[in-house]
């Protein structure tokens, strides 16, 4: 990931990603271009072309608000998407905070008193940076529970661990590009080290597709107690800036309940993590 003009990499690469006939532009025989051009989207946004080449190329740095708004609509970004071009088109605007990755005593004692609920704190670039005993035991499988997108992408738990991986590992990396104004220096590393080591998480990537990750239902399977269906729903950590603590149920009475406790009942309770940010990249 490069800083140096992400705003442009953004506009070409939702650009490309537009049928025309989508934009209902007429079907045109031998197209060339995938997607839109950009006299097309110039067109559909109410600027000039020039413009539009000078935002793609870098060379214009003070785009209005008004027309990263038109632009997304011509590009037909969701509200997500349009929020992320919005944040990278005013990084001035930003607020200046650093990332937190120490976790509060408050916020374990927390976790620690969600017995039956798997529950962890991620920061910058989805380091883990505490857990509770639940889910260190979920995540056993895994060779370290250090770094979300590692695990998803890098580790060789991963693909049987997760019954519907590709829908995961597409989702975890809309998510780190939603969340990557928070935490630029880490999200690199972390897109760094990735691109080079995972074909799989480089085309994501480069498709420039944004998704906060706020609730969803993810399934599971553990080689001790089998297959789980889990709701998952994350938070900001007020007052710790980057931190999100994220948290897994079980609907009560069901099998996963059952096997969440039959996983619990085995696992020490306490906490291994330590908030220090993770070596592996």
């Amino acid at each position: 990931m490069t800083r140096d003009n992400e705003l442009g990499e953004f506009l070409r690469a939702r650009r490309a990603l537009v049928p025309p006939e989508r934009a209902g532009l007429p079907p045109e025989h031998g197209r060339r271009v995938a997607g839109l051009r950009r006299e097309e989207v110039a067109l559909l946004a109410g600027v000039s072309t020039d413009y539009l080449v000078r935002l793609e190329q870098g060379r214009e740095r003070h785009p209005s608000r008004q027309v990263l708004v038109s632009v997304a609509r011509a590009l037909q970004l969701d509200e997500d998407a349009t929020t992320h071009l919005l944040r990278i088109g005013f990084p001035e605007v930003l607020p200046e905070r650093a990332p937190v990755t120490a976790v509060s005593q408050e916020l374990r004692r927390l976790m620690d008193q969600m017995p039956a609920s798997p529950a962890f704190v991620v920061g910058p670039g989805q380091d883990v940076l505490a857990a509770n005993a639940l889910a260190r035991a979920l995540y056993s499988p895994f060779s370290r529970f250090d770094n979300l997108l590692r695990m998803i992408f890098l580790d060789p738990a991963a693909p049987d661990f997760y019954l519907d991986w590709e829908q995961i590992a597409h989702t975890a990396v809309r998510n780190l590009r939603a969340l990557s104004t928070e935490a630029a220096e880490r999200t690199e590393q972390v897109v760094g080290a990735l691109s080079v080591r995972s074909p799989a998480f480089a085309t994501w990537w480069a498709s420039h597709d944004v998704g906060p990750r706020t609730t969803e239902t993810k399934r599971f399977r553990h080689p001790e107690v089998g297959e789980l269906s889990v709701h998952f729903t994350t938070f900001a950590v007020g007052g710790s800036p980057g931190q999100h603590l994220s948290v897994y149920t079980a609907e009560p009475g069901s099998r996963t309940a059952e096997a969440l406790a039959r996983l619990g009942s085995r696992t020490p309770r306490h906490d291994e993590t330590s908030g220090e940010t993770t070596t592996w990249c």
